[in-house]
């Protein structure tokens, strides 16, 4: 909590706000919270159109998963020809659900059609959620949001897939941190249901109740967590990975033994150790 406090530069008395709102910067005066007033809960604001930056597996999964729940997403790359690439891709994966027989040939076109592929962000400019889904760099990520500080229309919510970095951090990257706040997808995202929904400090009631209420829309389920390393699920599945290693670094199990006991004996769908080797993989 200091360390978001200190990054958002809510420092006390000295700028006016920390743990307690003062009337004025060096100010001894503590101002009541809205919330201690009796505000009751926030409305959520108005989300019609959807924004994705990004054109990796990630980006094009989340523009699924909206498109298919009746959004029209604006999908944008670096480029036009990889957000193209990207449409296509998103294009195929709804193709391999008509062939399983989990969505009609008139679903899929729907959802195609409520897609449009740009290699321009200012096209972003009348979108009401943009959410980023780039490399996990939080130089790229800060910098892709001061753009979009400069672009998106005042109110716009910006949302961030981060599972790791601080969301503070691409909040105050720019002028409207109260409109930022962590939406975190997890892998591939039409068919994983869980969404951590990732507040700030500075993250505005009512973004917060617009992001739980899209979630609920697209079908998706949210938990809301506090803005630290590894949120809910990889702050709690890393420790089982590194206990995995060292097992077997220091020859107290095997691999396939490691495996069948967290799967049979925690009721796990896959072994930690296995698991590891996976994430490792990916990483690279």
């Amino acid at each position: 909590m200091l360390g978001q406090l200190s990054a958002a530069g809510l420092l006390g008395r000295k700028s006016g706000r920390g743990f307690y709102t003062y009337a004025a910067p060096g100010s001894s005066q503590v101002v009541p919270e809205a919330a201690q007033a009796g505000a009751g809960r926030p409305a959520g604001r108005e989300v019609r159109s959807i924004g994705v930056c990004g054109s990796g597996t990630m980006a094009t999964g989340i523009a699924e998963v909206f498109a298919k729940a009746g959004y029209p997403v604006l999908l944008v790359a670096r480029s036009q020809e990889k957000a193209d690439r990207a449409r296509a891709a998103l294009a195929k994966s709804l193709d391999r659900m008509v062939g399983k027989g989990r969505l009609s040939e008139a679903d899929r076109d729907a959802a195609l059609g409520r897609i449009t592929a740009s290699g321009s962000l200012e096209d972003l400019h009348s979108a009401d959620l943009v959410l980023e889904a780039v490399a996990e760099d939080l130089a790229v990520k800060q910098q892709l949001f001061a753009a979009l500080d400069r672009i998106c229309k005042p109110g716009a919510v910006l949302a961030t897939t981060t599972s790791s970095l601080p969301v503070i951090r691409c909040a105050t990257a720019t002028g409207r941190p109260q409109d930022v706040i962590g939406m975190h997808f997890f892998n591939p995202a039409p068919a994983m249901k869980l969404v951590e929904v990732v507040g700030t400090v500075l993250t505005a009631d009512d973004v917060t109740a617009t992001v739980l209420e899209l979630c609920r829309e697209v079908r998706k389920h949210p938990v809301v967590c506090g803005d630290r390393a590894g949120f809910i699920v990889n702050a709690l599945l890393f420790p089982y990975l590194n206990d995995a290693v060292r097992m077997l670094e220091e020859h107290y199990a095997s691999v396939d033994d490691v495996d069948t006991a967290i799967r049979l004996g925690c009721g796990y769908p896959m072994g930690r150790s296995r698991c590891w080797t996976w994430s490792v993989w990916m990483s690279r």
